[in-house]
C-alpha cells in the first residue's frame, strides 16, 4: 500500500470509529452570521423540522470584527442565544475549546482570520469546516490543506449553494458533461474582504460545482447597469460566468440537455449534513484542487478589475503564490 493511501485509510478509519462511538462533540468559532444559530438548531434540537443526528454543538469561542458592522452588531445576541437556548459552553480561547471537542465549525464570517484560527484547530489534530470563503488567497488554502495532512486530520470549506438538489444532480451527470454555465446571485461588497470573497463566492462556487476544476483565465466585466460580471474560461474551452443579481438563479448547458434551475438554494440541511458526514469520515465532498481554484478565480477577478478588465491567467496567480495546485 502506498504511504499516501495508507495514511488516508488510517485517518478515515480513525474518524469513522470516533463517529460510531458516540455523538460527535462540535466546537464553534465565531457566530456573527445566522449560520451559527441555524446550524446549531439543526444539530442540537431533536424537534427541529430537518434535525440532523450524530453531532452536537457543545462549545464555542466568541469573536467578531470591530471594523465590520454586520459582525460586531450581531455576535453578542447570537452568543446569548447559543448559550441560553442550546446550552453551549463558551471558552476564552481556541486552544481551550479544541481540548473539549471532536471537530470544529469555523463560523467567523471574516476570512481575514480564517488562517490563524484554522491553524490552531489543525495543530490540535481536529478536523475543521471553514465558513466560505476558506481563505483570501489560493496560497493560504494550499497551506491549510498541507497542514491538515501533516497533522493527520482534514479540512473542508464550502458554500451551501453547492449542495442544492439540482446542483448536485447536474454535477453528477444529469445533463451530461457541462459545456457552459451562468450563475446569478448577490455580490455584496465589504472593503475588508476583497470583491467576490465576501458574498459573490456563492456564485463562483456554484460555477465550479457544475464545471469542476480546470480554470485558465478570469476576466472582470460589468453589465450596462454596472453590475459585476466575472467570466471564467476553462482550459478545455468551456465558459463559466457569474453575474451579480437580486436572486439566486442559474443555467447550465450540457451535452445531453440543460438545466435552468441549477442555481436554486435548498436550505441549510444539505450543507450541514455534508459537514457532519465529513467529520465522521474525514473525507471532504469538495476536492482539494476545486477549493483552491475557487480562491484563485476570485484573486484573478480582483486583479482583472485592477487592470481595467484585462484577462488574468490562473498561472500568474499561482506563480505569485509560489505554489502549485495539487492533483486530486
Amino acid at each position: 500500500m502506498h504511504h499516501k493511501n495508507g495514511m488516508a485509510l488510517i485517518l478515515s478509519l480513525a474518524l469513522a470509529a470516533l463517529a460510531n462511538a458516540a455523538e460527535l462533540r462540535l466546537g464553534m468559532i465565531g457566530m456573527d452570521t445566522g449560520h451559527s444559530i441555524n446550524f446549531t438548531e439543526l444539530l442540537n434540537d431533536p424537534k427541529a423540522k430537518d434535525h440532523i443526528p450524530g453531532a452536537r454543538v457543545v462549545a464555542a469561542y466568541k469573536v467578531s470584527s470591530p471594523d465590520i458592522q454586520s459582525s460586531w452588531s450581531r455576535v453578542d445576541g447570537n452568543a446569548e442565544k447559543l448559550r441560553k437556548d442550546f446550552g453551549v459552553k463558551f471558552y476564552d480561547s481556541i486552544e481551550e475549546l479544541v481540548k473539549n471537542v471532536d471537530a470544529v465549525l469555523m463560523e467567523d464570517n471574516d476570512a481575514r482570520r480564517h488562517v490563524a484560527q484554522a491553524r490552531k484547530v489543525l495543530l490540535a489534530g481536529k478536523p475543521v469546516y471553514i465558513e466560505k470563503p476558506m481563505t483570501l488567497s489560493a496560497r493560504d488554502a494550499i497551506d491549510l490543506f498541507a497542514l491538515a495532512k501533516k497533522h493527520k486530520t482534514a479540512v473542508m470549506s464550502a458554500s451551501g449553494a453547492r449542495f442544492g438538489k439540482e446542483m448536485q444532480a447536474v454535477r453528477h451527470g444529469k445533463i451530461g458533461r457541462v459545456l457552459s454555465a451562468e450563475m446569478y446571485g448577490a455580490a455584496t461588497l465589504e472593503p475588508t474582504n476583497p470583491e467576490l470573497f465576501w458574498y459573490g463566492v456563492h456564485g463562483v462556487e456554484s460555477l465550479f460545482t457544475v464545471l469542476g476544476p480546470g480554470i485558465e483565465t478570469v476576466t472582470r466585466k460589468s453589465s450596462a447597469k454596472g453590475a459585476i460580471v466575472s467570466e471564467g474560461r476553462w482550459a478545455d474551452g468551456r465558459i463559466g460566468i457569474f453575474r451579480e443579481g437580486n436572486r439566486n438563479a442559474g443555467k447550465a448547458v450540457g451535452e445531453k440537455g440543460e438545466s435552468t434551475t441549477v442555481g436554486r438554494w435548498d436550505g441549510y440541511r444539505p450543507l450541514v449534513q455534508a459537514i457532519v458526514t465529513f467529520f465522521q469520515t474525514g473525507i471532504s465532498p469538495v476536492p482539494e484542487p476545486e477549493t483552491i481554484e475557487i480562491m484563485a478565480f476570485m484573486e484573478a477577478d480582483v486583479l482583472s478589475k485592477a487592470r481595467g478588465g484585462q484577462p488574468v491567467k490562473i498561472t500568474e496567480i499561482m506563480n505569485q503564490a509560489g505554489r502549485k495546485i495539487p492533483a486530486n
